[in-house]
């Protein structure tokens, strides 16, 4: 079963830690810190739109992207309730961007860049964003460092709610450098409980593979932050940001 085809209607439900209000706040901190006015802003491999969501009642021009059908329709659910102008979504590929204009920031969350499993692609993804950028706009993403991926290895975890319950098993690859969940979903439907099977895929990249992807795409400038700090990442740290800046 691709990623996201039987979770992503659970999804919000399993993830209620993540605290988006703060994401945002982070967001717009990185916004502020470029001095550069910020109206439109592609949410890159958005999900079920909650971020992009958010954003736009606090006035941003919201476009996301994601690759999975299911996961759009959530968050075009939730779009239709946002006061303001409402998100425009978009079923495409990262690496395969296609907007109809520029936008002046392009923000990448909760380390789905590390999800672009060959790099290739993912060199293709940064050039992509490269072209659709306002001079001067920024790219902000964050990744899964390699530490914290290898240190998953042989792990499982667990999420539950009242009507679903899931397990996911972590096992790295060293030689492929990627970190595999495969994950186990069951899901009350009625009287019954069903059973449903992912498997998600995330790549270790380093942090100076990414600069120089980053560079080779055509950005200058690039700082990389600790997780939702503003400071440079400290030793250990297991999510780090990075602030590409097109020239």
């Amino acid at each position: 079963m691709n990623s996201y085809e039987a979770l992503a209607c659970r999804y919000d439900a399993l993830t209620t830690d993540v605290d988006y209000e703060a994401w945002a706040d982070y967001i717009e901190k990185q916004f502020a810190r470029a001095k550069l006015p910020v109206h439109t802003v592609l949410d890159l491999a958005c999900g079920t739109g909650t971020l992009t969501c958010l954003l736009a009642e606090r006035g941003y021009e919201m476009i996301g992207v994601d690759l999975s059908e299911e996961m759009l329709a959530v968050a075009s659910e939730k779009g239709r309730d946002v006061k303001g102008i409402p998100p425009i979504f978009l079923h495409q590929s990262m690496d395969r961007l296609d907007l109809y204009g520029t936008v002046d920031a392009c923000i990448c969350c909760l380390d789905s860049v590390n999800y672009m499993t060959r790099p290739s692609a993912l060199r293709r993804t940064f050039a992509r964003v490269h072209l659709f950028l306002m001079p001067g706009g920024v790219f902000l993403f964050d990744i899964n460092t390699p530490e914290k991926l290898r240190g998953l290895d042989g792990g499982m975890f667990i999420d539950e709610t009242e009507d679903t319950y899931c397990v996911w098993r972590a096992e790295y690859s060293t030689r492929r450098r990627i970190c595999t969940y495969g994950i186990d979903l069951f899901f009350k439907e009625g009287a019954l409980w069903r059973r449903a099977e992912e498997i998600h895929e995330e790549y270790a990249y380093e942090t100076d593979e990414l600069e120089g992807y980053l560079r080779e795409a055509g950005f200058p400038e690039i700082r990389r932050f600790g997780n939702l700090k503003l400071r440079a990442p400290k030793s250990g740290e297991e999510r780090i940001f990075f602030a590409a800046r097109k020239g």
